[in-house]
């Protein structure tokens, strides 16, 4: 902590991609460490790196209690998701010979078991020097060899201050700058040659003394200010910062020359009971959900009795300790990591067996795909590309313009083709678009009986706007009462259609051949912003529905074998009622497949080759 301390507080595909291979850049390089006993998948896209603030007050030699650290420190070898542990500085109260035989003992509780950073607080330090400092009990006590038994540790500079280590989780590779508390112009020069040696690495930024609060955001210090400027605005790497030394702990986030977000966060606990009683906060990473979800305790309290003090501080859930940073991982990294994304697919590579049709709109497939949002004028055709002559023709709806279909190059991360068109959407009859089968498509007529999959990309905006309940994506026209059926709600719906509801749940709701029933299956909330892959599947008894891969709870119970189609045309873009169209879809749909039997998961159009 500093002397005068000021006061405060305040609030990351489709994720997973794989980075560059890291190229390390030494003063002093370690060699690889003793594997952790407690097992950990690298690629798992949910980790944690757990921060352990200024410990000054349990580790001096007037009288402390070094016990709670050392808790801590067991507790964490306990816990396979964390991969990693930043202790912020001040890790003494004075930094004498004889409080780092104590710090020494404490840190061998997990030294070659689990990798970790220290750096040095102005507690560890005499106070009025910088990086370039002669050596020190604390440079003695955590030199760059202490750390040659951890696969993470790349380098330290020439005095041996400042260091940084390389994180495999995730599914690539982080890299962990630990800053002196006073790091000079050389000190700012190495930590920015170790940014440029590794230029697609994520950076996680720790130091002592960067940014405080004071009932509210947290703000840069004077020596945060030179830091913020000198290194780490300019550096799109630098994505998160963690300080001690002040206290209450706070948050803040600025914009850093690249109009990106960083975040900078002070945590600190030694003014709480028994100075701080070994907190740890834990930084769990969740790329998959796009969120870093922070919390905050002490393990040691967690385990002791029940007096007021205890229970105040065992577990912390203010806003300031208890709290999700939500971000776009791909996107906040794309400027200098652009994720790896499968190539397009050829239209050969995904007609499985039985495949009846096949459409996608990139140019194998959609002679008008050209300009990203342009139009696509009526009387283009998509080609069924399996050759059976499905092919559809796009018209317009009422009185759509040319805007209400476009072709876009958006499309999902693992679509075998790499385009989709974007449907304006309308509400009635006036407005709207739909590619169409001709009269006599063999699609029109098939029954399905011995099962199908049908399969489709789609993404809707974001934001949501406006009111397109029961949009349809894709459906066969005709009447349900023409065929037959008469389930007690209405006649006047079609015999099969894939709809979104306006709570944006997706409906697959189907008419089979030999029952006079309508077997219903309802999804969860879908998504808006980000591209979802829909799958229908029916063994000629049962029918299935898998979001992104993931089989929904809400799938019809009744028996369902086949489709009773009428031989009216196949649709994508709209459903009929009444033999009238609806709400045109509203969002983007990309490639689409029937075929007629039951996938696996395995052959889905997401199962990518080699991934």
């Amino acid at each position: 902590m500093a002397d005068t301390p000021t006061v405060g507080r305040r609030t990351v595909l489709q994720a997973a991609f794989t980075a560059p291979a890291v190229a390390a850049l030494t003063a002093t390089t370690a060699p690889e460490a003793s594997a952790r006993t407690s097992p950990r998948d690298p690629d798992d896209p949910r980790f944690t790196i757990a921060v352990l603030p200024d410990t000054q007050y349990l580790l001096d030699e007037g009288g402390s209690d070094p016990e709670p650290v050392r808790h801590t420190l067991r507790a964490l070898l306990q816990r396979p998701d964390v991969v990693f542990l930043a202790h912020l500085g001040d890790v003494t109260e004075h930094g004498t010979e004889s409080e780092m035989r104590t710090a020494d003992a404490v840190f061998r509780t997990i030294d070659g078991r689990m990798p970790y950073s220290v750096l040095a607080g102005n507690h560890d330090v005499p106070g009025g020097t910088d990086d370039q400092r002669a050596a020190t009990p604390y440079s003695r006590t955590f030199p760059p060899g202490r750390f040659s038994r951890m696969g993470t540790s790349a380098g330290f500079d020439a005095k041996g201050y400042n260091s940084f280590h390389v994180i495999r989780a995730g599914g690539r590779q982080w890299l962990l700058l630990a800053l002196d508390w006073r790091v000079s112009d050389q000190g700012i020069r190495w930590a920015q040659q170790v940014i440029d040696r590794h230029p697609t690495l994520p950076v996680v930024l720790t130091t002592h003394d960067l940014v405080s609060a004071d009932d509210g955001d947290a703000v840069l210090s004077e020596h945060g200010r030179r830091l913020w400027d000198g290194l780490v605005r300019r550096n799109d790497q630098v994505f998160l910062t963690l300080n001690g030394h002040y206290w209450p702990p706070g948050r803040t986030t600025l914009t850093n020359d690249h109009g990106n977000a960083v975040h900078l966060h002070i945590t600190n606990y030694q003014d709480r009971y028994y100075g701080g009683a070994g907190m740890v906060r834990f930084y769990t990473f969740d790329l998959a959900r796009g969120v870093i979800d922070v919390e905050t305790c002490s393990p040691w309290l967690l385990t002791r009795g029940s007096t007021v003090p205890e229970v105040e501080t065992a577990r912390l859930t203010g806003d300031a300790d208890r709290f999700s940073v939500p971000i776009d991982f791909r996107a906040r990294f794309a400027g200098f990591a652009p994720p790896a994304l499968p190539a397009a697919r050829p239209a050969s590579a995904v007609l499985v067996k039985d495949t009846a049709a096949y459409w996608r709109f990139d140019a194998d497939g959609l002679r008008a795909a050209g300009t990203d949002g342009g139009p696509v004028a009526p009387g283009s055709v998509a080609r069924d590309l399996t050759g059976r002559g499905n092919d559809l023709t796009v018209e317009l709806i009422g009185a759509a313009g040319p805007e209400v279909l476009t072709w876009s190059a958006d499309h999902h991360d693992t679509a075998p083709a790499h385009a989709s068109l974007r449907f304006g959407g309308g509400h009635g009859p006036d407005r709207g678009a739909i590619l169409r089968a001709a009269p006599k498509a063999p699609v029109n007529s098939a029954r399905f009986e011995s099962g199908y999959t049908i399969e489709t990309f789609l993404k809707l905006p974001e934001p949501f706007e406006g009111d397109h309940a029961f949009m349809g994506v894709l459906s066969w026209e005709g009447r349900s009462g023409d065929a037959g059926k008469s389930s007690g709600w209405s006649p006047e719906e079609p015999t099969c259609s894939l709809n979104v509801s306006g709570e944006r749940f997706l409906q697959f709701v189907v008419y089979p051949v030999p029952t006079d029933a309508d077997p219903t299956s309802w999804s969860h909330a879908v998504p808006t912003g980000r591209w979802t892959h829909v799958a229908v599947v029916n063994d000629g008894r049962r029918t299935t529905m898998y979001v992104d891969g993931a089989k929904i709870s809400r799938n019809a119970s009744e028996e369902s074998k086949g489709i009773s189609t009428l031989g009216k045309p196949f649709v994508i873009g709209a459903t009929q009622f009444a033999l009238r169209y609806g709400h045109g879809f509203y969002g983007w749909i990309g490639d689409t497949r029937i075929v007629a039997r039951a996938l696996r998961p395995a052959e889905f159009l997401t199962a990518v080759p080699g991934r």
